[in-house]
């Protein structure tokens, strides 16, 4: 089982795409069903000591994947049993279901185990699971997988589809009550019931323990809402070489300073101040506790650190030839002051991070002509101000808007993503929840600001600022405030 850090995200057409050309070098898939199968054994057998294992196989190559799981197992030794969802119906899952000599049961009648493993329907799925019903005096997989493909084939509203009586089950209740008895759930590829490319929940499955990723990590995995019922995510080799732009944000490497290091080496950044000072101080204590060698606070404000140098705001302020990155935004209103601020800002000619505020006050059209690095970090109501809305997934609209605006986008939230204008995709894991607080996002503004300062490439400042923004909440654990997180930025970077 490989850590996902730094690995590549690929849809559920570009994993077909890198399978398709290790079958066309020779490989069958039969053998990278065995390979992948084999896999999940080991991990599985890793994980379940001495208990009853139970495999739920559905009718396509997931399902096949569970098969050859199940068979290796047993050949370890391991107690295990197979409940099938319908008979298989690709050759490469019948030949594993072939291979698999214990019973099957249906997965109406099977009953729990302390380890379940989910190989129902894995990547790929379209269709919501939650109106296909199972009947629970069905006698073989084959009368369950007649009635899964008629729920599926006429799905709720349809004029074909009647829901299930009181005699009859849906597979997603089914799998929510196997899962809920067992000490241990384990989902194959994907939780049964989730979109692999834009993270949706057709059907809301239960939150599994660990999700063993086949060959490479999907979307999925890592946006909401589909991300929370995955758990743990671990990623299994199964000889699939995997390319392309998009990849898991990993740990930044970052220079420490040196015998020759000073102030300006390691970076100066400015943070202009608004109506609401406190915003703009957060992001200039972020900038301070992240490694920025001089930060200056430019407007009105007061009070600690006494290390923030304060300066009136003016056209002047900002044409020190020694500020790296300029931060505008957090806190800054939209009133006619704020305006103003702003155009000095652009027509500044420093790197810029643009947050809150300001991303309000701004066009697309306006960003793409700065002729210098930009960042934006908007949440989800600034962006869809910014960009306006799409019921498109979070990745394609991240990647239209950084194309537009000729700028790093990091498009916020529990499931930031990271894209710039060339396509380039990072997707950071799950986030603490309690960053939902005021506050934070000016603390990330100053953060990506002293790694901007810092000379990083724009797209690996933004990589890095996530990640110690991150990191650092992860350090802290409950109900902190942003004033914390600043504050827990020192042990984040001091960690690297």
């Amino acid at each position: 089982m490989i850590r996902i850090d730094g690995q590549p995200i690929l849809t559920a057409a570009e994993m077909r795409a890198a399978e398709d050309a290790v079958i066309a070098s020779g490989v069958s898939v039969e053998t990278l069903m065995d390979r992948a199968g084999t896999a999940i054994a080991g991990a599985v057998r890793r994980l379940a000591g001495a208990n009853d294992v139970l495999i739920l196989c559905g009718p396509g190559n997931n399902g096949g994947d569970g098969y050859v799981a199940a068979r290796v197992l047993a050949e370890m030794g391991v107690s295990v049993r197979v409940a099938a969802l319908s008979e298989p119906k690709t050759d490469a899952a019948k030949s594993a279901r072939a291979g698999w000599s214990g019973p099957v049961e249906t997965l109406a009648a099977a009953k729990p185990a302390p380890i379940l493993v989910d190989a129902l329907f894995g990547t790929g799925l379209t269709r919501p699971l939650d109106s296909s019903p199972v009947h629970r005096g069905s006698t073989s997989p084959a009368e369950a997988g007649a009635q899964l493909g008629n729920a599926i084939e006429h799905p709720a509203g349809s004029p074909n589809w009647t829901p299930a009586s009181a005699g009859e089950v849906s597979v997603i209740r089914r799998l929510h009550a196997l899962v809920k008895a067992a000490q241990l759930s384990i989902a194959v590829d994907l939780p049964s019931g989730l979109a692999t490319d834009s993270g949706k929940a057709l059907s809301e499955p239960p939150v599994f323990n660990l999700t063993l990723a086949l060959g490479a990590v999907k979307p999925a995995h890592l946006l909401q809402p589909a991300a929370r019922y995955c758990g743990q995510i671990r990623l299994l080799d199964i000889g699939v070489p995997t390319v392309g732009q998009a990849e898991v944000l990993k740990t930044p490497i970052l220079p420490s300073p040196g015998p020759d290091s000073h102030k300006y080496t390691r970076g100066m950044v400015a943070v202009i101040a608004g109506s609401m000072s406190g915003a703009s101080d957060l992001a200039a204590l972020a900038a301070m506790r992240a490694g920025a060698g001089y930060v200056t606070l430019v407007g009105d404000s007061e009070g600690p650190p006494h290390a923030l140098v304060r300066t009136p705001f003016s056209d002047a302020a900002l044409a020190n030839d020694r500020i790296g990155a300029l931060v505008i935004g957090p806190g800054l209103g939209r009133d006619a002051d704020a305006r103003a601020r702003l155009d000095a800002a652009l027509t500044a000619g420093r790197p810029l991070v643009i947050d809150g505020d300001a991303l309000r006050l701004l066009d697309p059209d306006r960003i793409a002509a700065l002729d210098r690095p930009v960042i934006l970090t908007p949440h989800a109501g600034e962006f869809d101000a910014l960009f306006g809305k799409s019921d498109a997934d979070k990745i394609t609209r991240a990647r239209n808007a950084a194309v537009r605006a000729n700028a790093v986008v990091v498009f916020k939230g529990a499931d930031t993503v990271i894209v710039t204008p060339d396509g380039d995709v990072r997707i950071a894991q799950g986030a603490s929840d309690w960053l939902s607080t005021a506050g934070t996002g000016d603390v990330l503004a100053g953060v990506i600001g002293a790694m901007l300062a810092a000379k990083l490439d724009p797209l690996d400042a933004a990589c890095a600022g996530v990640w110690l923004h991150g990191d650092a909440a992860r350090r802290l654990g409950p109900a902190f405030i942003a004033d914390d997180l600043a504050e827990a930025l020192r042990s984040a970077r001091a960690s690297l």
